[in-house]
């Protein structure tokens, strides 16, 4: 008798996968007719959800103890096929949970209905036996109802609401935010029974509520969330995160808790693991221009306010002068592993990484976004700087310079992962970060760290919170031997990074930019470009030192406004490579020769198209928006290479543009200028 071949242990768990994977199909096209379901069959059903839950689990665990040397045989793509596994049997999880919490909102609705129902029997038949029994009988059922009421309110807690809710389906209970709500029954699910002020019943959501104090009322519930949180997280490098004093942080956390609700509502619903919070630079970015890059690109002014303090002339050059910083080099995004999916409720609009220079306690440089990109076999890993044909759009480019002239001790890199997304229910748009990580840029001793990659490890909650994992299912502290903790730490969410260190031309290239700036390298010529006009402005050409005057330069009116909408940015690099690429080698070496072709070439093709009615307000993460946007920039680009330049553009019956205003032309440098507050 031949002996019976072993079985490829991998195979195996593929196989049970599969048969779990049916069994959660049936199990879903059953629950598609819950309603029409008797209770008892949909208590079955969130059974059946428990004990596939438990079985996927332990399908989970022996995947996680595979290895490939266990194997009989070797097998191509051993770890791909393994995450592959993986992932399904996250998928059916969370079909699982979903399908659970819908079927247990179901059960309570209808036990609410029931509980009702019998009240108004039992109401009934009450009033029955009230009109045949004696005086005496009457007020012993009064006394005992009573005591029936005094321990019900004694049992449940009054809490108020911290944000407006409306009711999503049938047994919901809307209310509105400072209203006062008498909770009756807490569920595990996170959906409480409650009561308000009119008598009406509902279920709400737990995260929506705070303990209301009679006494102190609401004051005291708003004194306790505005405290500050003291942080105190090891980062990937040692740092300590310190807590926080400034003032924009208030303005950040204020706005994130008005969005915290969205937040709570998603982590219940499992649509986001716990560890996801509203983008913190994102709500920097949107108080206003001093986080972009277009402010820091401005000169900045000394103490005495009577000089620029990083930009000065060197006459015997004849341009601007070098100016080295404490902080000069190159910083590659490489990708993003095992960062969590969100749930099927929200779509994802856009993947990236956004970085700014921090010290633990305020940003201190402007905040620069790089887009990640992905692929469907590979959801949980970002990459960036794609090869594609042509110029990268310098939104996917992960070659960064870095530039900081800041004496702190703690400085270093603040990275936040972030998606852009839209809820399917409500349409609601926002920004999730999926984890951050801070970088320091010096040891103990006060040396810089080498250039070299680094593989860190994210973080969750926001940069001022201790101890908070992007996904606890996920968790850091692992236990048992060391192939487990392994195992653990190469499925924790990590950003991989590279820094280099800048070779001759690249440091006088980077030196010729402000001392704090962050930005892609690919448009560090274009940038370079605008220091030089503004030099030439404002300390050559200046007939006095001492004039304020407003600046007649389209250029430097409106090339901040390129440098926040990166397509407009993609327009003028083309434009420009098109034209430097027809210029002799003895004009390419002429600064001066440059300078004035590159002001042709902005005259000719960004002025016109800026101020274009056809060409859409830029909006971030909006897919159709950016298509059209691009159409309209590409369509101009190749009618003015086939035509005039930019006077004919503006001539044309064709064209129409936006009424003018003396903004495009006049430069006010008192206005642009940054303010030095040492």
């Amino acid at each position: 008798m031949l002996a019976r071949r072993p079985r490829n242990p991998l195979q195996a768990l593929q196989r049970r996968t599969q048969e779990l994977k049916l069994q959660v199909d049936g199990l879903l096209s059953e629950s598609q007719l819950k309603e029409a379901l008797e209770a008892s069959k949909r208590r079955d059903i969130y059974q059946r959800c428990i004990q596939l839950k438990q079985a996927i689990d332990e399908n989970k665990d022996a995947l996680q103890k595979l290895n490939k040397a266990d194997e009989p045989a070797p097998i191509g793509n051993y770890n791909q096929k393994k995450e592959d596994e993986h992932s399904l049997l996250d998928k059916l999880t969370h079909q699982l949970q979903e399908l659970a919490v819908s079927i247990n909102r179901e059960n309570i609705t209808e036990e609410e209905d029931d509980n009702s129902a019998e009240e108004a029997e039992e109401e009934d038949d009450d009033e029955e036996e009230e009109s045949e029994e004696t005086g005496d009988e009457e007020e012993t059922e009064d006394e005992e109802k009573q005591e029936h009421e005094s321990q019900q309110q004694a049992t449940s807690k009054e809490y108020i609401a911290i944000g407006d809710f409306t009711a999503q389906q049938a047994g919901d209970l809307t209310f509105k935010k400072g209203e006062i709500l008498l909770v009756i029954e807490k569920k595990p699910d996170g959906w409480w029974i409650a009561k308000n002020t009119k008598g009406n019943k509902g279920l709400i959501p737990r995260t929506y509520l705070e303990p209301y104090n009679k006494e102190e009322g609401q004051d005291s519930s708003e004194e306790g969330s505005e405290e500050d949180t003291e942080v105190g997280d090891q980062t990937a490098e040692g740092a300590e995160v310190k807590q926080r004093t400034d003032s924009h942080w208030n303005a950040v956390r204020k706005a994130i808790s008005e969005q915290i609700n969205t937040i709570d509502v998603l982590t219940t619903m499992g649509a986001i693991p716990s560890g996801f919070r509203p983008s913190m630079l994102f709500q920097l970015l949107e108080e206003g221009n001093q986080f972009q890059a277009s402010y820091f690109l401005q000169p900045e002014l000394t103490p005495s306010q009577l000089a620029f303090r990083d930009l000065m002339w060197d006459a015997k050059a004849g341009t601007i002068k070098s100016i080295p910083s404490r902080v000069s080099f190159i910083l590659t995004l490489w990708s993003c592993k095992m960062i969590p999916l969100p749930g099927t409720s929200i779509q994802v609009l856009s993947r990236h990484v956004s970085l700014c220079l921090f010290d633990g306690n305020k940003v201190l440089s402007n905040i620069h976004t790089v887009r990640a990109t992905w692929q469907p076999k590979k959801p949980k890993t970002w990459t960036f700087s794609p090869q594609v044909t042509g110029i990268l759009p310098c939104l996917l480019d992960g070659d960064c310079f870095i530039r900081s002239n800041s004496s702190s001790p703690d400085l270093g890199i603040l990275f936040e992962l972030g998606i852009s997304y839209i809820r399917n229910s409500t349409g609601e748009r926002g920004e999730l970060s999926c984890g951050w990580v801070f970088l320091k840029l010096f040891d103990a001793g006060g040396l810089p760290i080498p250039a070299k990659t680094y593989e860190l490890f994210l973080n969750g909650g926001t940069p001022y919170e201790k101890g908070v994992e992007v996904d606890p299912s996920v968790s850091r502290k692992a236990h048992g031997n060391v192939f487990h903790q392994m195992m653990m730490m190469r499925r924790q969410p990590q950003l991989l990074v590279k820094l280099r260190s800048s070779n001759r031309r690249s440091r006088n290239l980077l030196s010729l930019l402000p001392e704090t700036l962050i930005g892609s390298m690919c448009s560090i010529h274009l940038l370079i470009f605008y220091r030089q006009i503004l030099g030439d402005v404002l300390l050559k050409d200046r007939m006095s030192m001492q004039s304020a005057d407003l600046i007649s330069n389209p250029v430097l009116a409106t090339f901040p406004k390129l440098l926040e909408q990166p397509d407009m940015m993609d327009a003028l690099r083309s434009s420009w490579a098109e034209k430097e690429s027809t210029l002799k080698r003895s004009e390419k070496r002429d600064k001066e020769f440059l300078k004035a072709m590159f002001l042709l070439v902005y005259h000719n093709c960004m002025v016109p198209l800026l101020h274009s009615t056809l060409l859409p307000p830029y909006r971030w993460a909006e897919e159709e928006t950016e298509a059209a946007r691009w159409k309209v920039i590409t369509d101009f680009l190749k009618q003015n290479q086939d035509g005039e330049g930019g006077l004919q553009a503006l001539l044309s019956p064709h064209g129409v543009h936006e009424p003018f205003d003396i903004s495009e032309q006049t430069y006010d440098f008192l206005g642009e200028l940054r303010k030095n507050t040492a």
